[in-house]
């Protein structure tokens, strides 16, 4: 059993920066492919990133590719989301999760699990 806590959310102004950590516990991190997928208030959850095992390999949606980065430390047991030019569309709830699945995957059912959330939001 994967336990996955996010932290980094807050408010923010358009344009501006977060980062975003997803600590891991209780399972081998470099087994498991990691990603971040968001939900806006009356949306369905959608993907955002994720990235490989080993960290090498990363794969964003359209909508935040050259802005987002997905990165990780295996050493640590945590991913990260650095988030730039935020927009006010990126304003979502943010759930890490976890997949002994192959990379990429961008489904919400090939993850095992998830974290609690945490909230960004992007002001004007």
């Amino acid at each position: 059993q994967v336990h996955l806590v996010e932290s980094g959310g807050g408010l923010v102004q358009a344009g501006g920066s977060l980062r975003l950590s997803c600590a891991a516990s209780g399972g081998t991190f470099s087994n498991y492919m990691m990603a971040w997928f968001r939900q806006a208030p009356g949306k369905e959850r959608e993907f955002v990133a994720c990235t490989s095992q080993s960290g090498n390999d990363q794969y964003y949606t359209r909508s935040v590719k050259a802005r987002f980065t997905i990165f990780r430390d295996n050493s640590k047991n945590t991913v990260y989301l650095q988030m730039n030019s935020l927009k006010r569309e990126d304003t979502a709830v943010y759930y890490c999760a976890a997949a002994g699945a192959r990379f990429p995957a961008t489904l919400s059912n090939e993850y095992d699990y998830w974290g609690q959330g945490t909230q960004v939001t992007v002001s004007s």
